[in-house]
């Protein structure tokens, strides 16, 4: 972490408040969600790139949060196509490591200012929600993001998606041979079942209640060339990707994961983070969110 990191996180929130009504005890992102424990068993598949605990042979313990990304807990904002899928596995010792993923593979801004910069053109006064995301459509800023968010399909639920982590990622093997990596969630065909529900929170709990809901953990092996300090391309299709283990949602939290910070940069021995600068801004964000949460409870 450093000065031009905090700088950032310290203007992004303001503009995030200033932007859109938050309620002060929820994240200023991804504030409405829901919890769960889970168990992750993985498949051994991904040992020859990684020490890292959780994808050798014992399955772990893992905390999950699905979450709408708007800040506001206004229904109407929940419209809002991209939501999150963000992953604590509880290692050996008390340790943990984090991932955070959304359902589109790529972030809509390649620094730390342009983001804030967005954010601010967001200010409350200025526009409707739907005249906000028109706007980044329209931008030739923001093109390759906004021509995935055009072919996002209408949001049902958040079991049947796909989610990406964005960032690159880096596997350290016991050799200390490094392979830059992106990670995605993919969900099994047992997600699709239907039931009948009063919102997608309480139709993924039900899920959870009645039968069995999983997800795959893909690891893509970058090649040389491939970048992995820009979250706003992704790689070529035809990367190799491992199956790295399974996630099973096992029950609904009763105190929903407020308290815990899913920090994308808390990694492990055998793991570490890229030279993307939007990773590490985005830990600044995260840190600078809990301290105003904090500070008024």
């Amino acid at each position: 972490m450093n000065n031009y990191d905090e700088l950032f996180a310290l203007e992004t929130i303001d503009a995030i408040e200033s932007a859109v009504q938050v309620d002060g005890n929820l994240r200023r992102a991804h504030a409405m969600g829901v919890a769960f424990d889970a168990i992750f068993k993985p498949t051994e598949a991904a040992i020859p790139w990684t020490t890292a605990a959780h994808l050798q042979k014992q399955e772990v313990q893992a905390i999950v949060r699905f979450s709408h990304s708007s800040p506001s807990v206004d229904p109407s904002k929940r419209l809002n196509p991209v939501k999150g899928m963000a992953v604590r596995f509880e290692l050996p010792g008390g340790n943990f490591t984090n991932l955070v993923m959304v359902n589109i593979p790529i972030f809509i801004s390649k620094t730390p200012e342009a983001f804030t910069r967005l954010i601010r053109s967001f200010d409350k006064d200025a526009s409707s929600w739907s005249e906000r995301i028109d706007s980044i459509l329209h931008d030739t800023n923001y093109t390759a993001f906004a021509t995935i968010l055009k072919k996002l399909k209408p949001f049902q639920n958040f079991e049947t998606h796909h989610y990406y982590a964005i960032h690159a990622y880096v596997l350290v093997n016991k050799e200390k041979h490094k392979q830059a990596v992106r990670f995605e969630w993919q969900p099994l065909p047992i997600n699709d079942r239907k039931v009948e529900a009063s919102s997608m929170e309480n139709e993924l709990i039900k899920k959870v209640e009645q039968q069995t809901v999983q997800f795959r953990l893909l690891v893509q092996l970058a090649e040389p060339g491939d970048p992995t300090d820009d979250p706003t391309k992704a790689w070529p299709n035809d990367r190799r990707k491992i199956e790295a283990g399974i996630l099973t949602l096992t029950s609904v939290r009763a105190d929903n994961a407020e308290s815990i910070v899913f920090d994308p940069t808390v990694t492990t021995a055998g793991l570490e983070s890229s030279d993307d600068p939007i990773l590490r801004f985005r830990s600044a964000a995260y840190e600078e969110s809990a301290r105003r949460r904090r500070a008024i409870q």
